[in-house]
């Protein structure tokens, strides 16, 4: 799964930000702390875009500008359909021990419309009730079979499955009641004067002038 997250990450910050430059990227994902989270080495990311573009999902194009050459990468109809695809399943999957994926989906849910998020955050809900079942009906099973501590380890996982869907409830309120933007929207938030994210918008407006010339 480490590679399909690694894709939806760059697919979805060029979604966000398109059209806009390799450096961009890099900056917005390390940003994320990605390389921390999601185990992406950033010196990756370049080799990560030119593979993207190579199999169609990034549409690349070098311009000059102000006298430096520089790539500039859109996302293509197939990038989007790949972006989409990767997101609802990392949206809908439950993994007890690993939430890499369900979180860098969550983080890009705003790419998608109010009615798709709640679908999938709905079937998620459903797989979290049904893991919660599954995982306390093993731990009832091996409490005389299992070492004391192997057990004390699956309740931990129990705890924070169970915590997760607390949350979970919550959130699909929010979602459902308008709390969170999403495609189509207006924007729910905006930046700091001073962060790094306006001169990438109008970098962004420039880049676009110049492709459109």
């Amino acid at each position: 799964m480490a590679g399909d997250d690694t894709r939806m990450l760059l697919l979805g910050a060029v979604a966000l930000f398109e059209p806009v430059n390799g450096y961009q990227i890099r900056r917005e994902l390390m940003s994320w702390q990605v390389d921390q989270w999601a185990n992406i080495n950033p010196g990756s990311i370049y080799h990560a875009l030119t593979s993207l573009t190579e199999k169609g999902h990034l549409t690349r194009h070098d311009l000059v500008d102000n006298g430096r050459a520089v790539a500039v990468y859109e996302i293509s109809a197939s990038g989007r359909a790949e972006l989409e695809r990767l997101v609802a399943r990392s949206l809908q999957a439950v993994d007890v021990y690993n939430g890499v994926s369900f979180y860098a989906a969550f983080s890009l849910a705003p790419l998608l419309e109010r009615p798709a998020v709640i679908q999938q955050l709905s079937v998620r809900l459903q797989a979290l009730e049904r893991t919660d079942k599954e995982l306390d009906a093993a731990i009832r099973a091996n409490t005389h079979v299992a070492p004391p501590h192997t057990g004390a380890a699956l309740r931990l996982q129990l705890d924070k499955l169970r915590s997760e869907r607390a949350w979970l409830v919550e959130v699909l309120d929010d979602v459902r009641s308008g709390k969170f933007a999403f495609a189509g929207d207006a924007p729910g938030w905006t930046p700091a004067e001073d962060d790094p994210g306006w001169q990438m918008d109008a970098d962004r407006k420039r880049y676009r002038e110049m492709l459109r010339g």
